[in-house]
């Protein structure tokens, strides 16, 4: 047996000005069951989240760039 869905949530692979989203909000309105299309705006929330999420990814990379430099072991 399937699960019912009651929804799915779509996201922008970057932010888009909400004057040029209006073409992409009107066609996913004309998907069929497609109730409400509701706009979410950026906020002060999602930068803090981006950067932090870039922070994490920037220290990650520096640790795996130092321990290969320092690692020459060759394996």
């Amino acid at each position: 047996m399937t699960d019912r869905l009651k929804g799915v949530l779509v996201t922008f692979d970057h932010d888009i000005r909400e004057d040029d989203a209006e073409q992409i909000i009107a066609a996913i309105r004309m998907i069929k069951c497609v109730a409400e299309v509701s706009p979410i705006v950026r906020n002060h929330e999602d930068l803090m989240a981006r950067v932090r999420v870039d922070g994490e990814w920037r220290k990650k990379l520096m640790a795996l760039l130092v321990d290969t430099g320092t690692n020459k072991s060759g394996g």
